[in-house]
């Protein structure tokens, strides 16, 4: 494939290109698995005719213009690299993949098989965006919320989901991440497997296997390694509800956006309650606050739609 890359290329620089050879070299122009090799031929031929060039660190084709150019430079290969330059320069930084975002509402829930066959449970009210394709190196994906991911082995190419502050690393595990917006602590915890939590800049990563948890809190960037105690590591995506320690707040928070409804506690000391509890989803709404009620020896209202703590 190269040696008819070359061709092309020297095609193109002699002005001899057919509609057809044009319309194949542009092609590879525009596949970055070809950029090495074309970025090698433009540099020779910058070479050739007495311009100099260099590999930028993002990876992009610099073109310096030297003070004296060669007399006998013919002006149509001048032109010629000068439009393929810009090409280089233009069309191949932009072949990055695009990103697609899959969006839960309130009360829904999405089983997404990812580019790399990566499978993934989404909660409700979350956003998981990745690429629509996956390079050979890193497969970065950004996660709001709660998702189960059964992440597909590929070696030297980790996977890595970014939540806030907060990346998780994985070659190929089970686990499950939960990182809404205005939650305290950021909740990694592995179903088998090995992974990598990276927090608050220079702190040592937390290194999890099956059975364990980690809790991160993006504030005072600190963090809790400790078993799972629970029986699942993602529950919620078989039907079930299930907390370990987690505030009354934070649980009160969970099932508005599991029910979609609204729940107000009126006592901050309710508020703060740790709970370790779990249920089916399918008991509703009511009889999950009963419950709750129960273990914090509080009263539920329901005053105009909204279910009242206190």
């Amino acid at each position: 494939m190269e040696e008819r890359i070359k061709y092309l290329f020297r095609q193109y620089m002699d002005n001899k290109c057919s509609h057809e050879e044009y319309e194949e070299f542009f092609s590879y122009v525009r596949q970055s698995e070809y950029d090495e090799a074309i970025r090698e031929l433009v540099k020779a031929a910058y070479a050739q005719t007495g311009d100099t060039s260099y590999i930028d660190e993002m990876g992009n084709l610099v073109l310096l213009h030297p003070k004296r150019r060669r007399m006998r430079m013919i002006p149509a290969i001048a032109a010629a690299v000068i439009i393929l330059a810009a090409a280089a320069w233009f069309l191949l930084p932009s072949q990055a993949p695009a990103l697609t975002k899959r969006i839960t509402e309130r009360s829904e829930y999405k089983y997404l098989v990812l580019p790399d066959s990566t499978k993934v449970w989404l909660n409700a009210a979350s956003t998981l965006e990745f690429p629509t394709t996956f390079g050979s190196g890193k497969r970065e994906v950004t996660l709001s919320g709660e998702a189960y991911f059964d992440v597909q082995h590929a070696e030297n190419a980790p996977f890595i989901i970014h939540t806030g502050k907060v990346s998780t690393t994985v070659l190929g595990t089970a686990f499950n991440i939960k990182a809404y917006p205005g939650q305290e602590h950021i909740i990694v915890s592995v179903s088998h497997g090995k992974v990598r939590v990276n927090y608050g800049g220079d702190k040592t990563p937390a290194l999890l296997t099956r059975g364990q948890q980690v809790k991160v809190n993006e504030v005072t960037e600190s963090a809790i390694t400790k078993k799972a105690t629970l029986v699942e590591t993602a529950p919620w995506k078989d039907g079930s509800l299930a907390y370990d320690g987690e505030t009354m707040a934070e649980i009160a928070a969970d099932l508005e956006r599991v029910y979609n409804v609204a729940i107000r506690i009126d006592n901050k000391a309710i508020s703060a309650i740790n709970i370790s509890t779990s249920f089916r989803r399918d008991i509703g709404i009511k009889e999950a606050l009963h419950i709750l009620c129960k273990l914090t020896d509080s009263q539920l209202l329901d005053t105009a739609g909204v279910y009242v703590i206190q």
